[in-house]
């Protein structure tokens, strides 16, 4: 039975609501063991390539249910928020997730130390689990934003999985802080593709967040080459588990690996360079920039991948207000508004002329923008060229 949350309003009178995603959240919990039907599909017809079905149903069936299914603009009364999200069934979901990444790595491990696979076959399913793994990145995401010790921790162990125990530091602390301006690098720009843009956020978030946890446990007093570094903790499982299964299951456990950490920090990147492509905010009279409103990001309300991803894709309502749990997240009118869901955008975004003939002409027309190219930001590297086509643009 879908479960009632009701308050009093002082100016509605009392308010009901009932959340009928409620159960669908678990959606998201078990989609990280997706690979495991790439297995038993494998196991079924004892053809290799199989083992890519999870790709299909990602890249393919995801975004065409999104299509078919369409948008939920659904949001909770604020007045049952407080009480929505003090329902622990919510993060519990979020908590049982995390064992199933490292469940879903382990297994894909032991598929392929124990079966006699060629190599591209190995390298695919490399790239499956990678993707998955991808997920993971997101869970720690929504338990990092978390201010209690659990949930931190947590995140740290998650986030181990992809060999990202970084990600908590510089996106919470760097991140959230600059984006959608000129010095965030997790913040894509106008004319920038997905692969310029990725030798700039990849490296840029190591960096930053080293320095972020250098700086903090500096005013503390304590060394970065300790155990009180959140990110060596992070890490240190990450050695514990990649190192285990090299052990367990060979050398074949390299190459597979090393594909893996790589998809799953292409995940990331991915999900980076479509949430904040060209949105710039505003610098106010004393040279600071005025704090992150909904509309520096762009949103998404596909019902079927935001059941798939803890409401990521909600990400307007998550950057004005990060420690808003997931159920909560609001659709507001006049967002910047992606055509369909994270799967169906990524594989938009590794073919940039693609990606630039759809969202360039969307950038343009957002009604803060309004075809003004100093409200845009802009890859410097191009910016010639973009101001030379710009009435052919709009």
């Amino acid at each position: 039975m879908t479960k009632l949350y009701a308050a009093v309003d002082p100016h509605h009178g009392r308010t009901e609501y009932r959340d009928r995603k409620r159960w669908w959240w678990l959606l998201s919990v078990v989609f990280p063991l997706l690979p495991f039907v790439g297995m038993a599909a494998h196991a079924a017809s004892g053809l290799q390539i199989a083992l890519g079905l999870p790709l299909v149903i990602s890249y393919g069936i995801m975004p065409l249910l999104d299509y078919l299914i369409g948008e939920d603009q659904n949001n909770p009364p604020e007045a049952v928020v407080p009480h929505l999200e003090e329902d622990r069934y919510y993060r519990w979901l979020t908590w049982a997730t995390v064992p199933l990444h490292f469940v879903a790595l382990i297994g894909c491990a032991w598929w392929v130390g124990t079966h006699s696979l060629s190599w591209w076959a190995i390298l695919m399913f490399a790239y499956v689990a990678g993707t998955d793994s991808g997920l993971g990145i997101n869970t720690g995401h929504e338990l990092g934003h978390k201010h209690n010790r659990i949930e931190q921790w947590l995140a740290r162990l998650v986030l181990a999985v992809p060999a990202y125990g970084h990600f908590t530091v510089e996106h919470g602390r760097g991140h959230h802080r600059w984006v959608s301006t000129p010095e965030d690098h997790a913040s894509s720009r106008m004319g920038e593709s997905i692969y310029r843009f990725a030798l700039r956020e990849l490296p840029g978030g190591i960096r930053r967040a080293w320095q972020l946890e250098k700086e903090r446990l500096a005013k503390e007093h304590k060394s970065v080459w300790s155990v009180h570094n959140t990110m060596l903790q992070s890490y240190a499982v990450t050695a514990v588990l990649q190192l285990g299964l090299i052990f367990a299951f060979g050398w074949v456990m390299l190459p597979f690996l090393a594909v893996h950490n790589v998809v799953a920090w292409w995940q990331l990147t991915s999900a980076n360079y479509v949430e904040h492509y060209g949105l710039l905010r505003d610098r106010l009279a004393n040279g600071k920039y005025e704090a992150p409103k909904p509309h520096h990001s762009w949103n998404t309300n596909h019902l079927v991948t935001n059941l798939a991803t803890f409401h990521l894709q909600r990400h307007s309502d998550h950057h004005a207000y990060p420690s808003r749990r997931y159920q909560s997240l609001r659709h507001f009118e006049q967002l910047p508004q992606l055509p369909s869901g994270y799967f169906g955008m990524f594989p938009l975004a590794y073919v940039p002329p693609l990606w630039f003939k759809v969202m360039d002409r969307r950038l343009l027309a957002l009604s803060h923008v309004r075809g003004d190219l100093d409200r845009v930001n802009v890859d410097p590297r191009c910016r010639e060229q973009i101001y030379a086509r710009y009435s052919a643009i709009t």
